[in-house]
């Protein structure tokens, strides 16, 4: 059953608009997030209905600042009695919490003025018989394939939901959106060797998912290229990262200038505003209003209008990632990211082939483990497996291995990115090639 989407905007726009008219009342400013989403999702194991779910969920959340001391308050009852009293509590906690200089909603210029329309809502009139036909057969394509002998299941899901934001400046934005996707996870074995392997892809359009069968073989090629996986040498080595994995370098590159890393003194990229971060060749950029775009949005969780920007030109670290709070803490200006970075891009410079011969001899990287990253130091060490490559020719399977480095030396010492970008979610980017990290084997 699809949403009326009508009707939920207009239940959005009223609720957000009590709970303004209360604050106001009470002599405070206020912003006020809302949603309402709806989804089914459907799971199949060993041709088997796992779970057949249907969700319908909604939230409200306010905050009022009196002066500069600030509550917060939330509900998932969206009637005119829990709103007042939801906005009630903030007001009661703004009472008690010390006054912050900083917090504060953005200055009313810079309010958004234009909510860009930016394609996201795409609805799929998916019912539960469809779903799980789909995710039979997802399964059982990755089922025939040699080695696999069990699976972990295959899911195909779909959902809509309606964002919406408002506050005291008299902005009020709300607007719909829908994600839907198809995954599997696959058991691959050998002798006594288990290895599990896994895919999926989402997409706001229900057309342009990749095919249920592709998916499946994917899960399958996966799982099994882990099979037979050989011990290496313990030194330092060329390490490249595939895609899938690579956008998380450029995840923890995100983290360390961001506002909230940078004010509490606690990322190795302070104070780097302007200097040279990369090699010369690289440039790290987002583009929020890319139509039908995975993490688009016309306006940052502050109600500013969203821009593309780069955040790297030329090597040089060019901009940090704020919202209006981080901003003011550092005395600078909001970059309309609050809530994060939208579809974030980088350049590419080569293709895998020609990656793979740069490298030589090294580690191709295909999944990695475990937390260690430290944003203050710079220090990552995490547990890896993937391919030995040499002489640019990917030669056998690598399990139980660790790659370790400063992020500020893998992120200067970059040989190259691929053309091969792995377009399934918020950062894009193909296969990194490190020009050296210390890999310690078994």
């Amino acid at each position: 059953m699809l949403m009326d989407i009508q009707a939920e905007l207009h239940t959005l726009q009223d609720k957000i608009q009590l709970a303004l008219k209360l604050a106001e009342q009470s002599q405070t400013t206020a912003e006020v997030g809302a949603y309402q989403d709806q989804g089914l999702s459907v799971s199949v194991r060993q041709g088997e209905v796992d779970k057949v779910e249907f969700t319908r969920n909604h939230g409200f959340g306010i905050t009022v600042y009196r002066g500069n001391s600030k509550g917060s308050a939330s509900t998932s009852d969206f009637s005119d009695a829990a709103i007042e009293r939801a906005v009630q509590a903030a007001l009661d906690i703004a009472h008690y919490t010390a006054p912050d200089e900083c917090a504060g909603l953005a200055e009313p210029e810079h309010m958004a003025q234009q909510i860009l329309d930016l394609d996201l809502y795409h609805p799929w009139d998916l019912t539960p018989q469809k779903a799980i036909t789909m995710a039979q057969a997802c399964e059982a394509s990755g089922l025939s394939q040699m080695n696999i002998k069990s699976s972990d299941g295959a899911q195909v899901g779909s959902s809509n939901s309606v964002r919406a934001y408002g506050n005291s400046h008299g902005l009020l934005v709300a607007y719909p959106q829908s994600r839907h996707g198809i995954s599997c996870a696959l058991i691959a074995a050998q002798d006594d060797k288990m290895e599990r392997g896994g895919w999926s892809f989402s997409h706001r359009v229900a057309d342009k998912l990749q095919d249920g069968a592709y998916v499946g073989l994917k899960a399958a090629e996966r799982a099994t290229r882990k099979l037979g996986s050989r011990a290496i040498p313990t030194g330092e080595f060329p390490v490249m990262y595939a895609p899938e994995i690579a956008g998380g370098l450029l995840g923890h590159f995100i983290g360390a200038i961001s506002g909230g890393s940078l004010y509490r003194h606690s990322s190795f990229l302070e104070n780097s505003l302007g200097q040279q971060v990369f090699p010369d060749w690289m440039t790290i950029y987002e583009q929020p209003h890319l139509l039908q775009g995975p993490a688009s949005a016309p306006v940052d969780g502050d109600g500013l209008a969203t821009y593309s920007k780069s955040f790297v030109e030329q090597g040089a670290l060019s901009s940090y990632v704020l919202g209006t709070y981080a901003a003011r803490k550092l005395g600078m200006n909001s970059t309309a990211n609050a809530g994060g970075v939208r579809n974030l891009r980088c350049t590419a410079t080569h293709s895998l082939e020609d990656l793979l011969g740069i490298m030589g001899t090294g580690l191709l990287v295909t999944d990695v483990m475990g937390q260690g990253v430290n944003l203050v130091t710079g220090h990552y060490s995490r547990g890896a497996a993937g391919f030995w490559v040499e002489n640019g020719v990917i030669q056998f399977p690598v399990s139980e291995v660790t790659v370790a480095a400063n992020m500020r030396d893998i992120f200067l010492n970059l040989r190259g990115v691929g053309e091969d970008v792995d377009a399934r979610g918020n950062v894009q980017v193909g296969s990194i090639l490190i020009d050296a990290m210390m890999v310690a084997g078994k």
